[in-house]
């Protein structure tokens, strides 16, 4: 048995582990292009990229797509993806809060809580500037996350498996700390990956900053370069569209680059 040192550190099986949510996410960025843009949807910016899950399927359907991630590891990983599907797309190590490029896109996507590991208000804001500044004007930014409604458990345990082919990962997610005052809990991830030959197990905790409903609200307000244009649930239904409050346990907003 050998013990691995950190999820992100392993982004093959970290990719296993949220397999499932592969495709839903890509057709709802088909589904949002087609509703919610003007003009036709080529160019996909993906900060915080992790294994490249979805620049794999992006970039098999056709779009040009550029990505990147804190995580050396999970970049040259993306890349050998790319290089094993023989498809092509641009990857590249930044920081969520500081990047540019010399070009615009048309969409932009965050799913499954990215944004979350930044822990204030001003990173917060800082990322949402500089997506803006990214995307052309009507051009749209994907960001899924967790919100907290004022009713929910604070230390909560979510545990899956999924197996493919002779790979079995179980994923467990447990909350070791939490606090509404300075709204950030702490989050142990832990893979279980068992093959034909061996075990092996990666455990990482990580600190996530925590939304109301309202606070999220208040946050956007700051970034007056977007639009909401839609909300939606984590299962990704374009034709049931959301309102942004207490009710709501996980979100994926559809902003929009003010013109």
């Amino acid at each position: 048995m050998t013990k691995l040192a950190a999820c992100y550190d392993h982004p093959r099986y970290w990719n296993i582990a949220f397999s499932d949510e592969t495709v839903p996410e890509a057709e709802f960025v088909n589904a949002a292009a087609l509703k919610y843009c003007s003009f036709p949807v080529r160019k996909i910016l993906e900060p915080a990229c992790g294994g490249g899950r979805q620049v794999i399927e992006l970039a098999r359907r056709g779009y040009e797509v550029t990505a990147f991630d804190l995580n050396p590891e999970c970049v040259r990983f993306t890349e050998s993806e790319l290089r094993r599907h023989r498809i092509s797309a641009r990857t590249l190590v930044a920081d969520m809060c500081q990047f540019d490029f010399n070009e615009k896109f048309d969409l932009a996507h965050c799913f499954v809580n990215s944004f979350r590991h930044l822990l204030n208000e001003q990173s917060a804001t800082a990322h949402l500037r500089q997506v803006a500044s990214a995307l052309r004007p009507g051009g749209l930014y994907l960001l899924g996350l967790h919100l907290l409604p004022p009713d929910a458990e604070e230390f909560d345990c979510e545990r899956w498996t999924i197996v493919k082919g002779k790979t079995r990962v179980t994923t467990t997610v447990r909350v070791l700390e939490f606090s509404r005052n300075r709204r950030i809990e702490v989050v142990r991830f832990s893979l279980k990956v068992s093959t034909p030959d061996r075990i092996l197990r990666a455990s990482t905790d990580h600190q996530l900053r925590i939304y109301r409903a309202d606070q999220l609200k208040t946050l956007l307000r700051r970034v007056p370069e977007f639009q909401i244009l839609g909300v939606f649930d984590f299962c990704y239904d374009i034709q049931q569209p959301l309102l942004l409050n207490d009710d709501l346990g996980d979100t994926v907003l559809v902003l929009r680059r003010c013109e």
